[in-house]
């Protein structure tokens, strides 16, 4: 009997799938997709609900620390890194605050003080030109040549010498203000007295009118700007001063803070291995202390420097100048009391004012000229005063002569006195001038030697301990390296 062969397993799957279900029976339901979570506060979007946070960079660091902190390698580690970071921060900080008082100190003798002499030079010349156009008039209608020199040579200094005050002044400030008064009213002053001069050679009663308003410009406008503009370039030399003599506190802190740490990093490595020295730490030591020392001696040699240049220099300089320019206002106000005949009184309406004005600065120079001696530390300085001293004394007698004269009729003899060449008020007045001159020049270069000396004990010191703070720093990490390795 022939049977018929089977049907395909796909045949028989398709017609058992197709056949109905047998009442009763179901299929079970099968699970869908997960739903996607929804962000909520606390957890990160696309994580499943309920999972925990992912710690932050700061969370990891902090756990690897105190990880780090429960095994001796660990702290051996972060031992080596404060350490490290302390001697580069001690060098990095001492190298910057040095730059910056040795700056300071550069300042001070390359440019406050020199300002501040230009300023008195200023001064004097403006002041000098004055008295001297004032003589040039009484010498009568053609003036020496002699004396038209000396005016043409202050007015040439002042003009320089502001044009070197500009180019070393900001374009704001006090300074900036006065060196603009300076140069708009010198023109104005300079061509009053060559209209005084004008009209005095034609013999003409206005030339002294001329004199008189362009010394009221000189007195009330340019001298005063003057005088403010050396306050100020002084005020600017004491700023700078006082900044390159601070102590660097933060530095010798540093210092001490460092030195500190690596004593109490060696003691520990001694109590737990018991040996005596760990030379890299021994080395980052010594290189600290040097670091210390240097910049202590360095720092006070430069101090006691800029100390001795402004006791023994500055304060000297100041006195000199402000005695310098009381003597250039009386021998002005000598001068035009002769001009005046009593034309111009002061406050009171009683008494001359060019006579009041020269008894004030007389009285006022005398009293720098004893301050000045009094600072005076050496024979070299004070030999000047002395003679100062004693051509001040004679001027007031021979200007008292000349009053005498001037009140008794003889107005001729009084102005030879005033205005000759020999025996006379102008001559003391040369001589004052030429000794304060000298004292000057002695005082400035014993300023410029001291701060010299103080500028050039910081020279080398920035670069110089920021290498050892370099050096203390690789000192740590091989000793630090050195006690690891006992480990591996």
């Amino acid at each position: 009997m022939t049977y018929p062969p089977n049907a395909p397993a796909a045949s028989a799957a398709r017609g058992t799938a197709g056949a109905p279900a047998r009442p009763g029976a179901q299929v079970p339901a099968q699970p869908g997709p997960p739903p996607a979570p929804r962000p909520g506060r606390g957890s990160a979007v696309g994580a499943p609900a309920g999972s925990p946070k992912t710690p932050g960079v700061w969370s990891q660091g902090r756990a690897t620390l105190r990880r780090a902190a429960t095994t001796e390698p660990g702290r051996l580690r972060i031992l080596g890194a404060v350490l490290a970071l302390l001697v580069l921060a001690f060098g990095a900080v001492t190298a910057f605050e040095v730059a910056y008082r040795s700056s300071y100190a550069d300042d001070v003798v390359d440019r406050s003080q020199p300002l501040s002499a230009d300023a008195a030079d200023i001064y004097r010349s403006l002041a000098d030109a004055d008295a001297t156009a004032a003589s040039g008039f009484l010498a009568g209608p053609q003036e020496t040549a002699e004396i038209r020199k000396r005016y043409t040579d202050d007015v040439t200094t002042a003009s320089r010498l502001l044009v070197k005050a500009a180019a070393h002044t900001g374009p704001d400030g006090t300074s900036a203000r006065e060196l603009a008064t300076l140069n708009e009213f010198l023109p104005r002053y300079t061509g009053l007295i060559e209209r005084a001069r004008a009209a005095n050679r034609q013999g003409l009663p206005l030339g002294g009118a001329y004199l008189r308003y362009a010394n009221q410009t000189m007195s009330t406008r340019l001298l005063p700007a003057a005088e403010r503009l050396y306050a100020a370039e002084t005020g600017r030399l004491h700023e700078d001063d006082d900044a390159a003599r601070t102590w660097p506190f933060l530095s010798i802190a540093l210092g001490v803070l460092a030195l500190a740490v690596l004593v109490w990093a060696q003691r520990r490595d001694y109590r737990r291995t018991n040996r005596v020295f760990n030379h890299g730490l021994l080395a980052a030591s010594t290189a600290t202390v040097a670091a210390l020392v240097w910049l202590a001696t360095g720092h006070g040699l430069a101090r006691a420097g800029l100390d001795d240049a402004r006791t023994h220099g500055q304060e000297s300089l100041q006195v000199l100048n402000q005695a310098r320019i009381n003597s250039l206002k009386a021998r002005a106000n000598e001068n035009l009391a002769v001009v005046a005949r009593g034309a111009v009184l002061a406050e009171d309406g009683k008494t001359d004012k060019y006579e009041a004005d020269y008894t004030s600065s007389m009285t006022a120079l005398t009293s720098d000229l004893k301050a000045a001696v009094r600072l005076a530390d050496d024979k070299a300085g004070g030999d000047p005063l002395t003679e100062a001293s004693k051509r001040t004394t004679e001027w007031r007698e021979r200007h008292q002569q000349a009053r005498t004269l001037d009140d008794e009729g003889d107005f001729t003899g009084a102005m030879n006195l005033i205005t000759g060449t020999a025996l006379s008020t102008g001559q003391s007045f040369d001589q004052v001038d030429a000794a304060l001159g000298r004292a000057l020049a002695h005082e400035q270069d014993e300023f410029t030697r001291a701060a010299d000396g103080g500028r050039n004990a910081l020279t080398g010191l920035p670069l110089g301990v920021a290498v050892l703070g370099v050096l203390a720093a690789a000192g740590v990490v091989v000793g630090g390296n050195r006690r690891l390795s006992e480990y591996r």
